[in-house]
């Protein structure tokens, strides 16, 4: 069994705001990954036959250095509303999971991440189908200025549920996702031949890596259908892109199987799995330097760069409890 639990030290705000800056900066830094995974899966790299770093270049000369960001902007804006209705979401199912003693497995932990996610997915999902335009999009010429233009260009071309074109992929590919999870994590202690409260931090990093790239790999195939989905459009030049022609999602994968075969469904993938050790890495780095700043400036530790502990300080104490507790001492001095 696993306890949910979360550092207390922190407040809400602070935490939230941790993985809103560590997931914006991991996603800036792989972003030209992302570009190439993303124009992989609708189509548009697939006649240059020397591969991904081929595509990138095409697209530096092409459109300049600043198109292999295309996207990137409206992908980092949607991250604090994504991150605060996942996580209240999250807390929902956990409460709703746990036993009498406050106790979650680790299935139910996984569940209740997975159906969060998918929460907001659905509900942040407008701003997931723009970045696809974005990056689809020529800069040279294009077709949306940025993420309300674009917004209010689909909105009033196409209608208000061209806005939500291919999210049934995306609540779909969500099972293989969770199962290849689910999978990972089963085995995490015949993988390291030892119990799973003795793992290391390189462990749990290599975990996660391990899990998002057997899920990501399992999900993959509605992943790329929604991309096809959500770029073609007949406003847009060349149909957005899309290198086969469809009717609906059922369509699309027929039409992938049969132009390219059962392989096209994971075009784009070695793109996609470079850029998961990177992006895992710089975000829990950078969450864990965030993290400490907070700390040091709530009083918890002595420095920012470190984690050593300020003496005297009650580690159990909440932000605002250590906050009236020091308040508390400052007046009594005065006295």
């Amino acid at each position: 069994m696993a306890t949910w639990r979360r550092d207390g030290r922190l407040t809400g705000s602070q935490r939230l705001l941790c993985a809103g800056l560590a997931g914006a900066f991991s996603l800036s830094v792989t972003a030209p990954l992302e570009l190439a995974t993303v124009l992989a899966q609708v189509g548009m790299v697939r006649g240059h036959t020397q591969g991904l770093w081929a595509a990138g270049r095409q697209v530096w000369l092409t459109e300049g250095p600043r198109a292999l960001w295309k996207g990137n902007g409206v992908a980092c804006l949607r991250l604090f509303p994504c991150s605060m209705v996942q996580l209240t979401a999250y807390r929902k199912f956990v409460v709703l999971f746990m036993d009498d003693l406050g106790h979650i497995s680790q299935w139910s932990s996984i569940v209740a991440g997975s159906l969060a996610g998918m929460v907001s997915m659905i509900v942040t999902y407008p701003t997931d189908l723009i970045k696809t335009r974005l990056i689809v999009q020529n800069m040279l010429d294009p077709s949306y200025r940025g993420l309300i233009h674009a917004f209010s260009t689909i909105y009033h071309q196409e209608g208000f549920l061209a806005l939500y074109r291919g999210v049934s992929l995306s609540v779909l590919g969500a099972v293989p996702f969770s199962a290849g999870s689910l999978l990972v994590y089963m085995n995490l202690e015949k993988i390291w031949n030892g119990p799973r409260d003795r793992f290391s931090h390189l462990q749990n990093f290599a975990n996660g890596c391990m899990a998002a790239a057997v899920s990501q790999t399992l999900s993959f195939p509605f992943d790329t259908v929604k991309r096809k989905m959500q770029a073609q459009s007949p406003y847009l030049p060349y149909c957005g892109g899309v290198d086969v022609h469809f009717t609906g999602a059922v369509d699309c994968f027929r039409q992938i199987v049969k132009t390219h075969g059962a392989l096209g469904l994971w075009s784009g993938l070695t793109a996609n799995l470079l850029k998961v050790v990177p992006y895992f890495g710089v975000m829990f780095s950078m969450f864990e330097f965030c993290k400490r700043i907070f700390l040091y400036q709530n009083g918890y530790i002595l420095s920012p760069l470190t984690y050593k502990l300020t003496p005297g300080v009650d580690q159990s104490l909440k932000p605002q409890e250590l906050r009236e507790l020091k308040k508390f001492f400052k007046h009594r001095k005065l006295e």
